[in-house]
Protein backbone atom coordinates (compact mmCIF):
# COMPACT_ATOMS: atom_id res chain seq x y z
CA UNK A 1 0.00 0.00 0.00
CA UNK A 2 0.48 3.43 -0.44
CA UNK A 3 2.63 5.03 2.72
CA UNK A 4 1.15 8.30 3.96
CA UNK A 5 2.77 11.19 4.41
CA UNK A 6 3.10 12.83 8.11
CA UNK A 7 1.19 15.75 7.47
CA UNK A 8 -2.49 16.64 9.23
CA UNK A 9 -5.06 17.76 6.68
CA UNK A 10 -8.63 18.81 7.85
CA UNK A 11 -11.52 18.71 4.92
CA UNK A 12 -14.42 21.28 5.69
CA UNK A 13 -17.49 20.14 4.00
CA UNK A 14 -18.94 23.46 3.25
CA UNK A 15 -21.08 22.82 0.37
CA UNK A 16 -24.45 22.00 1.62
CA UNK A 17 -27.36 24.18 0.64
CA UNK A 18 -28.75 24.82 4.18
CA UNK A 19 -32.02 24.23 3.41
CA UNK A 20 -33.60 24.44 7.14
CA UNK A 21 -31.83 26.83 7.73
CA UNK A 22 -32.54 28.90 5.03
CA UNK A 23 -29.33 30.43 3.86
CA UNK A 24 -25.34 29.46 3.63
CA UNK A 25 -25.10 28.74 7.56
CA UNK A 26 -21.05 28.22 7.05
CA UNK A 27 -20.59 32.13 6.75
CA UNK A 28 -23.59 33.37 9.16
CA UNK A 29 -21.55 34.97 12.48
CA UNK A 30 -21.90 33.46 15.93
CA UNK A 31 -18.97 35.31 17.10
CA UNK A 32 -18.53 38.59 18.95
CA UNK A 33 -16.19 39.75 16.05
CA UNK A 34 -18.44 37.70 13.05
CA UNK A 35 -16.65 35.00 13.66
CA UNK A 36 -18.51 31.55 12.38
CA UNK A 37 -18.74 27.91 13.53
CA UNK A 38 -16.18 27.30 11.08
CA UNK A 39 -13.54 30.02 12.17
CA UNK A 40 -14.01 28.11 15.76
CA UNK A 41 -13.17 24.75 13.92
CA UNK A 42 -10.07 25.99 12.34
CA UNK A 43 -8.87 27.93 15.26
CA UNK A 44 -8.88 24.45 17.20
CA UNK A 45 -7.58 22.47 14.37
CA UNK A 46 -4.33 24.20 14.19
CA UNK A 47 -3.46 24.43 18.12
CA UNK A 48 -4.71 20.53 18.09
CA UNK A 49 -1.45 20.06 15.10
CA UNK A 50 -3.79 20.76 12.02
CA UNK A 51 -1.37 22.45 9.18
CA UNK A 52 -3.48 22.13 5.83
CA UNK A 53 -7.27 22.70 5.73
CA UNK A 54 -9.31 22.01 1.94
CA UNK A 55 -12.63 23.58 2.15
CA UNK A 56 -14.95 21.82 0.08
CA UNK A 57 -17.55 23.91 -1.95
CA UNK A 58 -19.77 24.69 -4.85
CA UNK A 59 -17.36 26.26 -7.30
CA UNK A 60 -19.67 29.02 -7.86
CA UNK A 61 -19.25 29.88 -3.92
CA UNK A 62 -15.30 30.24 -4.57
CA UNK A 63 -15.21 34.35 -4.37
CA UNK A 64 -17.16 35.37 -1.48
CA UNK A 65 -16.38 32.04 0.22
CA UNK A 66 -12.55 32.91 -0.06
CA UNK A 67 -13.74 36.60 0.54
CA UNK A 68 -15.57 36.56 3.82
CA UNK A 69 -13.83 33.33 4.88
CA UNK A 70 -10.82 31.85 2.82
CA UNK A 71 -8.48 34.71 3.51
CA UNK A 72 -8.89 35.13 6.82
CA UNK A 73 -6.85 32.19 7.46
CA UNK A 74 -3.31 33.71 5.63
CA UNK A 75 -0.39 33.29 7.06
CA UNK A 76 -1.92 31.19 9.92
CA UNK A 77 -2.99 27.68 8.36
CA UNK A 78 -2.10 26.01 4.27
CA UNK A 79 -5.50 26.74 2.49
CA UNK A 80 -7.46 24.90 -0.61
CA UNK A 81 -9.91 24.66 -2.32
CA UNK A 82 -12.30 21.45 -3.70
CA UNK A 83 -15.37 21.76 -5.44
CA UNK A 84 -18.54 19.34 -5.41
CA UNK A 85 -20.55 19.38 -9.11
CA UNK A 86 -23.08 17.00 -9.42
CA UNK A 87 -21.35 16.09 -12.61
CA UNK A 88 -18.49 14.74 -11.30
CA UNK A 89 -19.36 11.00 -10.89
CA UNK A 90 -17.14 7.83 -11.68
CA UNK A 91 -19.69 6.33 -13.87
CA UNK A 92 -19.79 9.59 -16.37
CA UNK A 93 -22.20 12.50 -16.35
CA UNK A 94 -25.60 11.51 -17.80
CA UNK A 95 -27.44 10.48 -14.91
CA UNK A 96 -26.74 13.81 -13.16
CA UNK A 97 -27.05 16.51 -15.95
CA UNK A 98 -30.61 17.76 -14.36
CA UNK A 99 -30.02 17.29 -10.77
CA UNK A 100 -29.71 19.91 -8.90
CA UNK A 101 -28.90 18.71 -5.02
CA UNK A 102 -25.69 17.57 -3.87
CA UNK A 103 -24.97 13.98 -4.00
CA UNK A 104 -24.20 13.93 -0.22
CA UNK A 105 -21.51 13.46 1.82
CA UNK A 106 -19.79 10.19 0.74
CA UNK A 107 -19.16 11.70 -2.69
CA UNK A 108 -18.23 15.10 -1.11
CA UNK A 109 -15.33 13.69 0.33
CA UNK A 110 -14.81 11.76 -3.00
CA UNK A 111 -14.86 14.81 -4.61
CA UNK A 112 -11.63 16.38 -2.61
CA UNK A 113 -9.70 13.16 -4.49
CA UNK A 114 -7.49 15.51 -6.03
CA UNK A 115 -6.29 17.84 -3.32
CA UNK A 116 -5.31 14.67 -0.66
CA UNK A 117 -4.06 12.01 -2.69
CA UNK A 118 -1.19 10.42 -0.70
CA UNK A 119 -2.68 12.04 2.35
CA UNK A 120 -4.35 10.92 5.38
CA UNK A 121 -6.89 13.42 6.30
CA UNK A 122 -10.14 14.21 8.76
CA UNK A 123 -13.28 15.35 7.68
CA UNK A 124 -15.70 17.88 9.23
CA UNK A 125 -18.76 19.79 8.70
CA UNK A 126 -18.52 23.50 8.19
CA UNK A 127 -21.78 24.70 10.27
CA UNK A 128 -20.96 22.91 13.41
CA UNK A 129 -18.78 23.21 16.63
CA UNK A 130 -16.74 20.29 17.93
CA UNK A 131 -14.94 21.75 20.47
CA UNK A 132 -11.10 21.60 21.04
CA UNK A 133 -10.41 17.97 22.77
CA UNK A 134 -12.21 16.59 19.57
CA UNK A 135 -9.70 17.60 17.43
CA UNK A 136 -7.01 16.54 19.37
CA UNK A 137 -8.65 13.24 19.83
CA UNK A 138 -8.59 13.05 15.99
CA UNK A 139 -4.78 13.97 15.92
CA UNK A 140 -4.11 11.25 18.47
CA UNK A 141 -6.08 8.55 16.48
CA UNK A 142 -4.36 9.46 13.36
CA UNK A 143 -0.94 9.10 14.76
CA UNK A 144 -2.22 5.87 15.62
CA UNK A 145 -3.22 4.15 12.48
CA UNK A 146 -1.01 5.18 10.92
CA UNK A 147 1.98 3.86 12.57
CA UNK A 148 0.07 0.68 12.14
CA UNK A 149 2.14 -1.52 9.29
CA UNK A 150 -0.66 -2.77 6.85
CA UNK A 151 -0.43 -5.72 5.19
CA UNK A 152 -4.15 -6.03 4.13
CA UNK A 153 -5.95 -3.83 1.99
CA UNK A 154 -8.65 -2.22 5.22
CA UNK A 155 -9.40 0.91 5.22
CA UNK A 156 -7.94 2.03 8.78
CA UNK A 157 -9.54 5.21 10.39
CA UNK A 158 -11.03 6.91 13.30
CA UNK A 159 -14.33 8.36 14.22
CA UNK A 160 -15.43 11.13 17.49
CA UNK A 161 -18.42 10.45 18.62
CA UNK A 162 -21.35 11.99 20.81
CA UNK A 163 -24.14 11.72 23.06
CA UNK A 164 -27.66 11.92 20.99
CA UNK A 165 -29.08 14.44 23.64
CA UNK A 166 -26.41 16.50 23.14
CA UNK A 167 -27.00 16.87 19.71
CA UNK A 168 -30.99 18.10 19.54
CA UNK A 169 -32.20 20.98 18.41
CA UNK A 170 -35.33 22.46 20.34
CA UNK A 171 -37.25 23.40 17.31
CA UNK A 172 -36.87 20.91 15.00
CA UNK A 173 -36.02 17.61 13.98
CA UNK A 174 -32.64 15.98 13.38
CA UNK A 175 -31.26 13.54 11.42
CA UNK A 176 -28.40 11.08 12.85
CA UNK A 177 -26.10 8.54 12.21
CA UNK A 178 -26.71 6.20 15.15
CA UNK A 179 -23.93 3.85 16.23
CA UNK A 180 -22.63 1.08 18.10
CA UNK A 181 -19.38 0.63 19.73
CA UNK A 182 -17.03 -2.32 20.96
CA UNK A 183 -13.71 -2.45 22.76
CA UNK A 184 -13.03 0.67 21.38
CA UNK A 185 -14.22 0.61 17.74
CA UNK A 186 -17.22 1.57 15.60
CA UNK A 187 -19.56 -1.39 14.97
CA UNK A 188 -22.13 0.10 12.97
CA UNK A 189 -23.61 3.22 11.78
CA UNK A 190 -27.38 3.64 11.46
CA UNK A 191 -29.09 6.10 9.30
CA UNK A 192 -32.34 7.65 11.89
CA UNK A 193 -34.06 10.59 10.81
CA UNK A 194 -37.06 12.90 12.48
CA UNK A 195 -35.16 12.67 15.95
CA UNK A 196 -37.08 14.86 18.26
CA UNK A 197 -38.34 15.66 21.61
CA UNK A 198 -41.45 14.55 22.18
CA UNK A 199 -43.76 14.88 25.19
CA UNK A 200 -40.55 14.56 27.31
CA UNK A 201 -39.10 11.39 25.61
CA UNK A 202 -36.70 11.18 22.24
CA UNK A 203 -38.36 9.42 19.57
CA UNK A 204 -37.01 8.89 15.81
CA UNK A 205 -37.64 6.98 13.02
CA UNK A 206 -34.93 4.07 12.18
CA UNK A 207 -33.88 3.16 8.78
CA UNK A 208 -37.07 1.12 8.26
CA UNK A 209 -38.52 4.10 9.05
CA UNK A 210 -39.85 2.68 12.25
CA UNK A 211 -40.96 5.62 14.88
CA UNK A 212 -38.98 4.31 18.26
CA UNK A 213 -38.25 6.22 21.76
CA UNK A 214 -34.50 6.71 22.33
CA UNK A 215 -32.71 6.95 25.77
CA UNK A 216 -30.30 9.94 24.82
CA UNK A 217 -26.81 8.36 25.44
CA UNK A 218 -26.89 6.85 22.19
CA UNK A 219 -23.48 7.66 20.27
CA UNK A 220 -23.97 9.45 17.06
CA UNK A 221 -22.10 10.70 13.82
CA UNK A 222 -21.42 14.06 13.73
CA UNK A 223 -19.29 13.26 10.15
CA UNK A 224 -16.13 14.00 12.34
CA UNK A 225 -14.32 11.04 10.82
CA UNK A 226 -10.44 10.12 9.64
CA UNK A 227 -9.33 8.56 7.06
CA UNK A 228 -6.17 6.94 4.90
CA UNK A 229 -6.13 8.50 0.79
CA UNK A 230 -6.96 4.76 0.01
CA UNK A 231 -10.67 5.54 0.86
CA UNK A 232 -10.82 7.17 -2.17
CA UNK A 233 -10.90 4.10 -4.20
CA UNK A 234 -13.53 2.56 -1.42
CA UNK A 235 -15.84 5.69 -1.85
CA UNK A 236 -15.45 5.45 -5.78
CA UNK A 237 -16.75 1.70 -5.86
CA UNK A 238 -19.55 3.06 -3.55
CA UNK A 239 -20.61 5.98 -5.78
CA UNK A 240 -20.73 3.61 -8.64
CA UNK A 241 -22.57 1.30 -7.63
CA UNK A 242 -25.30 3.87 -5.52
CA UNK A 243 -25.61 5.68 -8.59
CA UNK A 244 -26.71 2.60 -10.71
CA UNK A 245 -29.49 1.61 -7.68
CA UNK A 246 -30.93 4.49 -6.32
CA UNK A 247 -34.48 4.13 -6.95
CA UNK A 248 -34.79 8.30 -7.16
CA UNK A 249 -31.26 9.78 -8.79
CA UNK A 250 -32.86 13.35 -8.53
CA UNK A 251 -32.92 13.11 -4.72
CA UNK A 252 -30.96 10.35 -2.88
CA UNK A 253 -27.73 10.75 -1.40
CA UNK A 254 -24.99 9.01 -0.35
CA UNK A 255 -23.90 9.54 2.58
CA UNK A 256 -20.52 8.91 4.49
CA UNK A 257 -21.49 7.15 7.53
CA UNK A 258 -23.90 4.44 5.51
CA UNK A 259 -20.77 4.00 3.39
CA UNK A 260 -18.15 3.56 6.33
CA UNK A 261 -21.50 1.13 7.93
CA UNK A 262 -21.07 -1.14 4.64
CA UNK A 263 -17.26 -1.35 4.92
CA UNK A 264 -17.08 -2.26 8.28
CA UNK A 265 -19.52 -5.10 7.73
CA UNK A 266 -17.88 -6.48 4.35
CA UNK A 267 -14.55 -6.43 6.82
CA UNK A 268 -13.22 -4.12 4.27
CA UNK A 269 -12.47 -1.25 7.24
CA UNK A 270 -11.82 -1.27 10.56
CA UNK A 271 -12.23 2.48 12.76
CA UNK A 272 -10.98 3.26 16.03
CA UNK A 273 -13.66 5.11 18.43
CA UNK A 274 -13.64 8.27 20.60
CA UNK A 275 -16.43 9.30 22.42
CA UNK A 276 -16.03 13.11 22.67
CA UNK A 277 -15.54 14.91 25.21
CA UNK A 278 -16.39 18.19 24.85
CA UNK A 279 -19.64 20.25 23.98
CA UNK A 280 -20.88 19.76 20.17
CA UNK A 281 -22.93 22.87 18.75
CA UNK A 282 -24.86 23.63 15.69
CA UNK A 283 -27.08 25.70 13.62
CA UNK A 284 -29.89 23.55 12.01
CA UNK A 285 -32.36 25.91 12.28
CA UNK A 286 -32.23 29.80 12.38
CA UNK A 287 -33.57 29.92 16.12
CA UNK A 288 -30.68 27.95 17.37
CA UNK A 289 -28.67 30.02 16.58
CA UNK A 290 -28.60 32.58 19.53
CA UNK A 291 -28.32 29.87 22.31
CA UNK A 292 -25.06 28.94 20.14
CA UNK A 293 -23.86 32.82 20.44
CA UNK A 294 -24.21 33.03 23.71
CA UNK A 295 -22.69 29.75 24.52
CA UNK A 296 -19.34 31.65 22.47
CA UNK A 297 -19.16 34.28 24.61
CA UNK A 298 -19.30 32.19 28.14
CA UNK A 299 -16.45 30.52 26.88
CA UNK A 300 -14.65 33.55 25.38
CA UNK A 301 -15.30 35.05 29.34
CA UNK A 302 -13.78 31.80 30.75
CA UNK A 303 -10.82 31.93 28.71
CA UNK A 304 -11.16 29.00 26.44
CA UNK A 305 -10.88 31.58 23.77
CA UNK A 306 -9.68 35.09 22.36
CA UNK A 307 -12.56 37.43 21.82
CA UNK A 308 -10.67 38.49 18.38
CA UNK A 309 -9.62 34.65 17.07
CA UNK A 310 -7.24 35.01 14.70
CA UNK A 311 -5.99 39.02 15.48
CA UNK A 312 -4.98 37.03 19.38
CA UNK A 313 -4.26 33.83 18.23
Amino acid sequence: MTSEKNSFNLLVLAAGLGSRYGGLKQMDPVGPNGETLMDYSLFDARRAGFSRVVFLIREEMREVFERQIGSKYANYIEVEYAYQSVNDLPVGPSLATERKKPWGTGHAVWAARERLQGDSFAVINADDFYGSATFAALIARMREFLTISHRDEMIRGAFVGYRLRETLSAHGAVSRGICKLADGNLQSVEEWSEIRSLDGSIVGKNSSGDEIELFGDEIVSMNVWAFPSSVFSALEDGMREFVNSAPCSQTDEFYLPTAVDQWIASGRAAFLATIANCKWMGVTYKEDKPKVSESIGKMIAEGTYPNSLFRDA
